[in-house]
């Protein structure tokens, strides 16, 4: 079948909106038709190269023996949600017609990983920048004769989704599609940041870097753990402004402003967690927000840094005499199948917002448009809805 998609065809080309073949799904395989597509920073990272290897970074992964993807054409998209059109044979939880949510991070359930509760280190959802499918490894995405690489392995900026039944989290049909889509990735990667991987606790003072998609989730996360302080800080103004809405008790312009606020509102202990959510991490931001830490506290590290940025500035004494804490965190800690139901039923109890997050909407076609309003830092969270 034909479906009309967004393609990225290389660094710093526009998106194209294009009809894409897509192929029946084969076992173990659901066909999906897309309600809404969430507007991520991770797809910017490849419009702008920020992760994609230089050559010679993918000749040094090649003599390691790491495989180098075809990066491009890219499908891309990794946050929705919509209806089961279709299910390939050997599909055996979901059947047409059911709602579901997209996760970016498939999950075996089989693997060391899943059998020890952390699916979002799975193996298999180590394999999502491969043409091939994770189910048999043969290609379902196709334009202009080429086989086509889909973002995740799912491929959301499209009105029709193939993906392995282990990227699917079947959702009550009661639940609007729009909120849905929004815990594919940005609610609850931000919420874990704030909350399980930060391991914050009641009365604790958490500052957030950076409060769009990822980091409003973050201060959301952080008041339902407890925090007494949260500083959500941004240059944008307009987030600032609004993320009070969202829980944060204070705002700060930049990360030294956040150190004199921290300083005073904690008596000169510092904060207990700091999450970094910008939508690029600058190496220099590290050693910053290990400074804003208090003796033994630790920092969250879920935004993406530049690939090529192989250095930060660390203050490796400060961080062995205080205990301090530097992680890197993938989905927030938080496993899929557990996490999406959990959250969307925060969000009926309205114990967190999601409907709120959405900032603006936009059709497939404004793909380009899309793009630039989440580099302007227009919105916190942009949607696209199809139909």
């Amino acid at each position: 079948m034909k479906t009309r998609a967004a393609v990225l065809r290389g660094v710093g080309v526009d998106w194209e909106v294009t009809d894409v073949e897509l192929d029946p799904p084969h076992a173990g395989e659901v066909l999906v038709k897309m309600a809404y597509a969430g507007i991520c920073h991770s797809d910017e990272h490849f419009y702008t190269g920020d992760s994609v290897p230089s050559a010679e970074m993918e000749e040094m992964m090649r003599a390691a023996g790491v495989p180098v993807p075809e990066w491009f054409p890219m499908l891309g998209g990794h946050e929705g949600a919509g209806i089961v059109e279709e299910v390939g044979p050997e599909v055996h939880t979901l059947k047409p017609g059911d709602h579901v949510a997209i996760s970016f991070l498939p999950a075996c359930g089989s693997c060391r990983w899943c059998a020890t509760g952390h699916t979002y280190l799975c193996d298999v959802g180590a394999d999502l920048y491969s043409k091939s499918m994770t189910t048999d490894h043969t290609c379902r995405r196709h334009v202009d004769g080429e086989d086509l690489m889909a973002m995740m392995q799912v491929g959301t900026f499209s009105e029709y989704v193939v993906a392995s039944e282990r990227s699917l989290v079947k959702i009550n049909e009661w639940i609007p599609l729009e909120a849905a889509s929004l815990v594919s990735c940005g609610v609850t990667t931000g919420f874990g940041s704030g909350s399980v991987a930060a391991g914050t606790e009641a009365g604790d003072t958490v500052v957030v870097i950076g409060v769009g998609g990822i980091g409003m989730n973050a201060v959301q996360g952080a008041k339902a753990a407890g925090a007494k302080h949260i500083v959500a800080v941004d240059p944008n103004e307009f987030k600032r402004q609004i993320a009070p809405n969202f829980g944060a008790t204070h705002t700060a312009a930049d990360a030294g402003a956040a150190l004199e606020l921290v300083k005073e509102i904690t008596w000169g202990v510092m904060a207990d967690r700091v999450v970094l959510t910008p939508g690029v991490v600058p190496a220099d931001l590290i050693l910053m927000a290990m400074l804003l830490l208090r003796k033994g506290g630790t920092c969250v590290l879920t935004g993406m840094a530049k690939i090529s940025d192989l250095t930060v500035p660390l203050s490796l004494p400060d961080m062995v005499s205080s205990c301090k804490t530097l992680k890197g965190v993938l989905y927030g800690e938080m496993n899929p199948r557990d996490a999406m139901p959990k959250l969307l039923s925060m969000y009926e109890a309205g114990t967190i917002k999601l409907d709120e997050l959405v900032t603006q909407k936009y059709k497939l076609d404004d793909i380009n448009e899309a793009m630039r309003d989440l580099r302007a830092g227009n919105n916190i969270r942009g949607v696209i809805a199809f139909g």
